[in-house]
């Protein structure tokens, strides 16, 4: 079972991304803000994580800023700030996808899916 660690301050945000993923059969954790974030990043490990932008103590791309210091866990950018410049900072620091809110979750779930085939895809090659 893949592991989605979901940033979001939104607490309606988290709870419908969270019963959608579950129900696709992920396993979800979450946090409000991106100090959080990275704490969660080292003792849970996740496969993936979902992170919002606009966030309370520490921003998304703060976070992800200092989450590339560490760690090339793949994460999917989420926001109601698609501005240009969000969403080109966020490919520098190697996201995987920036998915604009609102959003559908079965967008997110495809998206998850596709990630997450093209990495067991990848393993064939591996040796």
């Amino acid at each position: 079972m893949k592991t989605v660690l979901v940033i979001d301050d939104d607490p309606i945000i988290v709870r419908i991304l969270t019963v959608a993923l579950e129900v696709e059969g992920y396993f979800v954790i979450s946090v409000s803000n991106g100090e959080d974030g990275l704490q969660a990043v080292v003792e849970e490990d996740p496969d993936i994580i979902i992170l919002d932008i606009m966030m309370p103590l520490m921003d998304g791309l703060k976070m992800l800023e200092e989450l590339r210091k560490t760690s090339d866990v793949p994460v999917i950018v989420m926001s109601a700030d698609g501005s240009h410049d969000k969403v080109e900072r966020a490919r520098e620091l190697g996201i995987e996808c920036f998915v604009n809110k609102p959003f559908r979750t079965t967008v997110i779930v495809e998206i998850l899916d596709l990630i997450f085939s093209m990495e067991d895809f990848s393993q064939l090659f591996d040796r």
